[in-house]
This record gives structure tokens, sequence and C-alpha cells, in this order.
């Protein structure tokens, strides 16, 4: 069974980038968001709302055949109802583990993907690096349910990106490095060529769709240390350190999600070259500077500036081998950091 009346809960850029690879494939979405002025709602209606009141997600529901989300944080609950009256994919189990650091890391651990060291002690987040840090961290979370584990010294970043059809077809993309700075994303450059790690990762992967009877995007950030992947977290859905793909692969991540739970063929996930994605954060650089450069593809999600928010990104792709740093150089040198 196809369907092709999409749902999609939050319209944000990640949203409104799924509309937009929807269209050629005839496919419609519909948004649900606080926002009217939300990125989304420049490429497709949105129901203005609030993520989890009941009624606007059950209108929402009703009017899709399927129903997916660019907001993971949506609680398990206020999608329950809705299983009765739509397809919700990817499956609402992934979205509760992935909210939840201490079942995500059992189920990792449940499918002998490594994880760091850790202990249940909360929620929240901070980086403890000497014990006097203890009462600073307390007092900035402080809080039952948080999670004790142990810092990881990596030597890189990298994440895997797959997608998984109803009927168990998977097809992974090239493995990309990530650069954070702050805890965003600033860039990332694919493929990043390593054999033993690329099938490890498609391996955990592939496990962790298989446990879940996942159908869509799904991701797995890793740390690698002392050239061993290290699972990190994973995220139920399309994903920054994917963008690459939309100028990079023939298929890129979006189109691939709604190919999934729209029931379609998988596309392939071939790269085009060597691909560097940088984030623009906080303001947009000049336009007209950037769409000179060739092999350059140009994004402005049209939101507002504000400190620290990804407004937009860019990708550069170099078709050869020899090209594969040059990329990322070239990349860096056209943006200003804000």
């Amino acid at each position: 069974m196809t369907f092709s009346k999409v749902g999609i809960v939050g319209a944000g850029q990640l949203g409104r980038m799924l509309a937009l690879a929807g269209y050629p494939l005839g496919l419609r979405c519909l948004f649900l968001d606080r926002s009217a002025d939300a990125p989304g709602g420049q490429v497709a209606p949105i129901l203005v709302g609030d993520l989890e009141d009941p009624g606007k997600l059950m209108e929402l529901a009703e009017r899709s055949e399927v129903l997916t989300f660019d907001w993971e944080n949506i609680s398990g609950a206020a999608l329950a109802p809705l299983e009765k009256a739509t397809n919700i994919r990817p499956p609402r189990k992934a979205l509760e583990i992935s909210q939840d650091r201490l079942l995500e890391k059992a189920l990792f651990q449940s499918l002998k993907i490594p994880v760091a060291a850790h202990a249940a002690v909360g929620k929240g987040q901070y980086v403890l690096r000497h014990a006097d840090d203890i009462d600073a961290a307390w007092a900035h979370i402080g809080a039952s349910g948080l999670i004790y584990e142990q810092f990881q010294r990596f030597s890189r970043e990298v994440s895997i990106l797959g997608a998984r059809s109803p009927a168990g077809e998977i097809v992974y993309y090239p493995l990309s490095s990530n650069t954070h700075s702050g805890g965003i994303l600033r860039y990332s450059v694919a493929p990043y060529i390593h054999g033993t790690l690329e099938r490890t990762a498609r391996r955990c992967l592939k496990k962790l769709m298989e446990s879940l009877g996942y159908v869509g995007v799904l991701t797995i950030e890793f740390f690698v240390v002392k050239g061993r992947l290290i699972a990190n977290e994973m995220a139920p859905r399309v994903h920054n350190s994917g963008h690459w793909t939309i100028d990079g692969c023939i298929t890129s991540q979006f189109e691939n999600h709604l190919r999934a739970i729209c029931g379609l063929p998988l596309g392939s996930t071939r790269a085009l070259g060597h691909t560097a994605m940088i984030n623009f954060l906080g303001k947009m650089p000049q336009m007209t500077r950037l769409l000179a450069i060739e092999g350059l593809g140009f994004h402005d999600y049209g939101k507002e500036p504000r400190p620290g928010r990804k407004l937009g990104h860019c990708s550069i792709t170099r078709a050869h081998a020899r090209d594969r740093n040059r990329a990322l150089a070239d990349a860096l040198k056209l943006v200003q950091w804000s």
C-alpha cells in the first residue's frame, strides 16, 4: 500500500525540506505547528496549535494517510491515540526510546552496540571535568533521573544514516564526519571513507532498525575512540548531519524518508562526489557571493536571525577523490561565522 498525504508534526526546517522533497513525487504535506510563520508554512499548509494538542493532532491524523515528525520531543502518550486513525512512521517506540538516555543505552547494549560506561543518576547534561564540578552541575540541572556517563576522548564524530521500508528494505548513506561547537553542528564532510568503521556502523544501524520494526530515516551518532565506534545517540528522523545528501547524493535523506513512510521504492544513496556541508548560524552570509561558486548548493530556511539559530546551510560538492579535502577547505573560506 502506498500513500500520498503526509502529516508532519512540526514545521521547522526539517519539515520544510521534507515537503520540498515530496512535491516531485506527487506527495502533499500538512503540518501541525505552533506558528503559522514556521519555515514549513512557506511550502505547505499549517494547522496552527500546540504540538501536543489532542484535537489538533487528531485532525492532522484524520487528514493524513501517514504521520511523521520533524520535532522529536513530542511525547509518545500524545501520539498513542492517533494510531487508530493513521499510520505513524517512524514507530512511536523509537521516539520514546530516543527521549530517554537510559532506555537508549539499554537498547544499544542489548543489541551489542558499543556505548560508553554509564550509570543512572538523573536527567539533563553537564560535563564534569573535575570532582569539584559536581556542585555546579547539580545546581544547573539537579533532579532525579540523571545519567552519569564516562567522558570519551574521541578523535572524530561520525554519523550513519539509513532508510528502511515497511517491507524491510534498507539503504545506507556513506558515513559523514561531523564537527560541533557549543553543542551545535558546524559542518559535516562526506563520505568519510573508512571501510571498517563503515561496515560496523551499518551493522549497528541494521540491528537497531530491525529490532524496532523501523520505517523511515534513522541516524546513529558515534564517537571514534582509539579506532573504535562508541554510540552516542540515535535520532528517529531526518538529521542535520545528512543535509549534505540534498546536493551530494542521488537521493536525499528527505526523499528517502518520504519514500519509506509512503511505501514507495527506496532511492539510490550513492554519493556524487565529496561534499562539505556548513550550517549558517545566527546570520545569513551574502548569497550572491556564494552562488557564484561552482558545485555549491545554497539553502535558506526563511527564519528570523537570532544568535546561534540555524538559518540555513550550504554544500559544496567536488567530483574527484583528490578533491576530498578541498571541498571543506573551499567551503570554510566562503563562510564567515557569526
